[in-house]
């Protein structure tokens, strides 16, 4: 019986441990986060429309000390095309397959990662690009508006 409610004191323990360590996205309009003296992580993004449209997010170290992004599996960043109604177009991540091994990245002081994708045959219209760094530890979201003629 003391074996059983030792158990369940653990279990209980190391849920409530788990759910304390969650972290969330901050709003939109932040691109910067910080989480020890010395880090600052910012990011933004780059959107250049031809017969394609070209994303660039970078993710800068802009603080004293190297940082450590940690991410729960392959998939380090994702990119999402809404319409003018909010609606999903189109996404980076749809179709693809990912490692399910847990990755890190450092970054230096002033150093920047950078990730580079296209939508390929977009429609004319009006659209909004957002861009998640899906890090576990220093999420990162930007949006930028565009029109493809």
């Amino acid at each position: 019986m003391n074996g059983r409610v030792s158990f369940v004191l653990m279990v209980i323990a190391v849920l409530a441990f788990a759910c304390t360590r969650s972290s969330t996205i901050d709003s939109a309009s932040s691109t910067k986060s910080a989480h020890k003296k010395g880090t600052a992580v910012a990011s933004a993004l780059d959107v250049r429309v031809d017969d394609e449209v070209h994303f660039q997010l970078h993710v800068m170290n802009e603080g004293n000390r190297k940082v450590e992004l940690n991410f729960k599996d392959g998939k380090t960043h994702d990119i999402t095309v809404l319409d003018e109604h909010g609606r999903q177009v189109w996404r980076w991540s749809d179709g693809r397959l990912f490692t399910a091994a847990y990755q890190n990245k450092v970054l230096r002081s002033d150093d920047t990662l950078s990730f580079n994708e296209a939508w390929k045959s977009p429609a004319p219209g009006r659209y909004v690009a957002v861009a998640r760094l899906v890090s576990q530890n220093f999420p990162q979201e930007q949006r930028v508006a565009f029109a493809v003629r």
